[in-house]
């Protein structure tokens, strides 16, 4: 008698855009926007990327229309206006931006009302690269939505623009990459195909730490850091997110936290509310992190594998062995605003595996402004 599990129904819808990857994959972003068929392009960046925009404006040549330098955290609405006034004073056709999430934000918010395209050439591990899910700030408050209009046409990946990150944003990055396979593995509407990407890209970037840590000029770790952002990424734009982002949002947003720190800082304690009810979200990120082999053993005979219970404690250690920030407090967020956030956390109910209650919420936050370990 076959008692083999029925297969799962489910719906994956695979987004569309081209990846272009590779060390030295940079010289191609000439081919890629004459590929667009477009002819002006705006290249995007922080203040302190500005001589790597430039570089980029130097390989584009005449289709450069100019360098708007001025991407911030968490996309301001000011800086969105300003910099889509500028592309419609330059002419621009199409927007390279080269930077991490903080620069894919304002393509995107450029993208988001005028349909220009965006080619995407990511120096960290954010992943936004390959979502369609924008988020502009206005009046402390940070708004995300989903539209097909801001998903990039083009990622250019390439490992060497990663290796003047430091070491401590590198680390950030990543766990920020994890966090968003480890919510899709719990998402109300995954997938056992986001489920494989998920565990994959959970692998690949927590890999990466221990070599960049001995080398952080590693090609091939870069590489699999790269690879690894780029798996977390599609998950992010596959599936819903849950507490976790929700939470990093709303204490981003409204009090200018550092995008990839909180992610570092509030993933153990999300995981930790999370984690009774989703057993096999927390066996997949226990498997991958064994296979990463990014688990320093307890004792010389131990093999490096975590128990399932053990993951948010196990990803807070992680961080911290890296030198990453665990604490709200030492990011700048201020003791009265644990309050507050837990009441911005329940003002609008989403799908989560436990139900949002204030209480729990209100420990969950003060547990992580205090870097204490997770607790359920």
């Amino acid at each position: 008698m076959n008692t083999a599990p029925a297969p799962a129904t489910f719906v994956y819808t695979a987004h569309p855009s081209r990846v272009v990857f590779g060390v030295g994959a940079l010289r191609e972003v000439g081919a890629e926007v004459e590929r667009l068929g477009a002819r002006r392009a705006l290249v995007l960046s922080t203040p302190e990327q500005a001589d790597a925009a430039a570089r980029v404006a130097a390989l584009l040549g005449e289709r450069a229309a100019g360098v708007f330098p001025r991407a911030v955290m968490h996309v301001p609405i000011e800086t969105a206006r300003e910099a889509r006034a500028e592309a419609a004073r330059l002419g621009a056709d199409c927007a390279v931006a080269i930077g991490g999430g903080s620069t894919t934000g304002l393509g995107k918010a450029i993208a988001l009302e005028s349909s220009l395209p965006i080619i995407a050439i990511p120096t960290t591990y954010a992943g936004s690269e390959v979502t369609s899910i924008w988020g502009i700030t206005e009046g402390g408050v940070k708004k995300t939505g989903r539209d097909a209009r801001v998903l990039p046409r083009t990622v250019i990946y390439d490992p060497e623009l990663t290796l003047t990150l430091p070491f401590s944003l590198t680390v950030t990055s990543a766990l920020n990459a994890i966090a968003h396979a480890a919510e899709g593995l719990y998402a109300h509407d995954g997938n056992p195909i986001v489920a494989l990407m998920a565990e994959e890209g959970i692998r690949a970037s927590a890999a990466a730490l221990p070599a960049l840590q001995r080398d952080p000029r590693d090609l091939a770790a870069r590489a699999s850091a790269l690879q690894g952002a780029w798996l977390c990424g599609i998950v992010l734009g596959s599936v819903a997110m849950g507490l976790h982002h929700k939470l990093c949002h709303t204490l981003g947003g409204t009090f200018n936290l550092p995008h990839a720190e909180t992610h570092t800082v509030v993933l153990p304690h999300a995981l930790a509310y999370n984690a009774a009810m989703a057993p096999e979200a927390m066996m997949r990120i226990a498997r991958a992190l064994a296979a990463a082999g990014a688990l320093v053993p307890d004792a010389p005979d131990s093999t490096g594998a975590v128990a399932p219970a053990e993951v948010p404690r196990a990803l807070q250690a992680l961080a911290a062995r890296h030198g990453a920030p665990t604490s709200l407090r030492a990011l700048g967020m201020p003791a009265s605003g644990v309050d507050r956030a837990a009441d911005l956390a329940v003002t609008n109910q989403y799908p989560n595996p436990r139900p949002l209650e204030r209480a729990a919420l209100r420990a969950l936050i003060q547990r992580a402004f205090d870097g204490a370990p997770p607790a359920g």
